[in-house]
């Protein structure tokens, strides 16, 4: 039988955090991540094989998470090694059309909230993300995409590691730059452009 559970509540800023700060906040400058060697006896080597030995020998459970809530059927399928199709790595519950609509609504919800927030409080949430994943995360973000897509460690490394960190920090710099972009203004005017965020939803399937 389908059940659900309540996922973690995110974090919704405060309005009385940021109505004392008179300025213009401005992101780091963005750099792209350097790329790790993993080489024999590095301590990132030692810490990702000990990540693959321990995620290898789990098989986990992956819900579907819709509008904070964890949703799961019960019509499990299997995600297993590319490499090695008879090591399971996880049951994924499948999802239906009407989990489908559920989602659509819950993105159309989620914007309006998105949308009141300060623009630098939404890019924090991508520098936060980017400084997690550079530290605490790296090495099983890398560990899971070599057991469930068999690339190499460098490969992994480039791909799903240093890519992401980069797209998180350089968006908020690139957001920074358009919003800096204003019209001209005279004495008898003064033009302002808002720049609204995308009105609707987006419906993508991951390949993995």
């Amino acid at each position: 039988a389908a059940t659900e559970r309540p996922a973690p509540a995110p974090r919704t800023p405060s309005p009385a955090m940021i109505s004392g700060f008179n300025g213009n906040r401005r992101v780091p400058p963005p750099e792209n991540e350097p790329v790790r060697s993993y080489a024999p006896g590095s301590p990132e080597r030692a810490e990702l094989k000990a990540r693959i030995a321990k995620m290898q020998s789990e098989r986990i459970d992956i819900a579907a998470v819709i509008g904070g809530r964890e949703i799961r059927s019960g019509d499990l399928a299997q995600s297993v090694m590319p490499h090695n199709h008879r090591h399971v790595l996880a049951d994924w519950h499948r999802t239906t059309a009407a989990d489908v609509d559920k989602a659509i609504e819950a993105s159309r919800a989620a914007q309006k909230e998105w949308a009141a927030w300060s623009w630098e409080d939404r890019a924090s949430v991508f520098l936060k993300a980017a400084e997690l994943l550079t530290t605490t995360w790296r090495a099983t973000l890398n560990a899971a995409t070599m057991l469930g897509q068999s690339k190499t460690a460098f490969q992994a490394e480039i791909d799903s590691a240093c890519e992401l960190i980069d797209f998180w920090r350089f968006n908020p710099h690139y957001a920074q730059q358009l919003y800096d972009e204003q019209p001209t203004s005279d004495h008898t005017m003064w033009n302002q452009l808002d720049y609204r965020g995308l009105e609707g939803f987006v419906y993508a399937v991951t390949p993995f």
